[in-house]
């Protein structure tokens, strides 16, 4: 996605509901939503009946002032028309409408973007995730947690679904350093703090504990229901499982590289005309042996000279890039007048002076 949350907010148009009156009483500490849903929806027009039911019933036994964020992510069933009449009816939905299908994490941002609660809670919308679990992870934020993740220790998909998905959270979990069981399960719950600081870009949306935990949040998770898909048709497919190994790519530069590319560039640069001047030496030495010796060859009979001046014009490129890439990161910080560090909190009296 190449637009960033902000964008995606402005080209939406938006089913008021209660809108309107959601965002005043966010306003008014007696009124203030407590739980944000945001529920992600393509073509589900099957589940959205018995969804909009199961959610509601879990939803009033919270006590809780809560509402209902849906996107409708372009859908091209009657899925649009279904919402809009739920919207119309039900003064805590709001329905964020996309012109066209931008994907899950477009549509998470653009539920997070318009959510007013204290908790923010992502779920699927194809009634795999089980709304009877809202209360389970609220009672994890509860007790002083930042992030709740849900589990689908049980999960009820298709084999291979499943292994690829295992392999995928496992190399999530070892090169991110945040060890959870399960990062592709949409029921996640968030402090509103935590997660407004978040941008997504891409499918990058399975990765928020990751930038969770980069501003120092406490992070759990908690196994949860899951139950086999019974109508409709699943949007997923094993191409899905290339894209996070390469997210997680973007993901672990910007955790150890974003505030300095050159080391990045300039290693691969430095490492690509350190082989360049071993194969000059190489060929070289190979042109100085005796005329009679098996080890005599002359620059043309091998490939070490086209190896060295190749890798010589990578390694001078490479190390240009990356200080064109130091160059842009600074203008991003200081243009913006942005920080390189995160402040959890600031004690004691600063000293004037006279």
């Amino acid at each position: 996605m190449a637009a960033n949350s902000s964008e995606i907010v402005e080209t939406v148009p938006v089913s008021r509901g209660m809108l309107k009156n959601v965002y005043d009483d966010a306003q008014d500490p007696d009124g203030e939503v407590a739980v944000s849903i945001v529920i992600p929806l393509y073509n589900e027009e099957e589940n959205i009946p018995q969804l909009y039911g199961k959610l509601c019933d879990a939803l009033k036994r919270l006590g809780k002032r809560y509402e209902m964020i849906l996107i409708d992510d372009g859908s091209l069933d009657r899925s649009p028309e279904l919402l809009k009449d739920l919207a119309e009816r039900d003064e805590h939905l709001v329905l964020v409408t996309f012109p066209r299908n931008l994907g899950q994490t477009a549509a998470m941002t653009a539920g997070i973007d318009y959510a007013c609660g204290e908790v923010i809670i992502c779920m699927d919308g194809d009634l795999q995730n089980d709304p009877n679990d809202i209360e389970r992870v609220l009672a994890l934020i509860g007790e002083g947690h930042d992030v709740v993740c849900g589990w689908r220790k049980d999960r009820q998909d298709p084999f291979h679904r499943v292994l690829p998905s295992m392999f995928a959270n496992a190399l999530i979990s070892r090169i991110s350093g945040v060890r959870l069981h399960d990062y592709g399960c949409t029921l996640k719950a968030f402090r509103r703090d935590i997660v407004k600081k978040v941008k997504l870009y891409g499918e990058m949306h399975r990765f928020i504990p990751i930038y969770a935990s980069w501003q120092g949040a406490r992070i759990t998770e908690i196994a949860v229901a899951h139950h086999p898909r019974t109508r409709g048709k699943s949007n997923y497919g094993l191409e899905r499982t290339f894209k996070v190994i390469l997210d997680l790519i973007v993901v672990q530069f910007l955790a150890l590289y974003a505030t300095k590319p050159i080391y990045v560039f300039g290693t691969f640069g430095l490492s690509s005309l350190l082989i360049s001047a071993l194969a000059s030496v190489a060929a070289l030495g190979f042109k100085l042996m005796p005329t009679d010796s098996i080890y005599h060859k002359d620059l043309i009979e091998t490939p070490l000279p086209i190896l060295a001046i190749g890798l010589f014009v990578v390694g001078i490129q490479t190390i240009l890039i990356g200080l064109l890439a130091e160059i842009q990161m600074r203008t991003y910080y200081e243009s913006q007048g942005k920080r390189i560090y995160t402040v959890k909190s600031v004690t004691g009296r600063r000293i004037q002076k006279e």
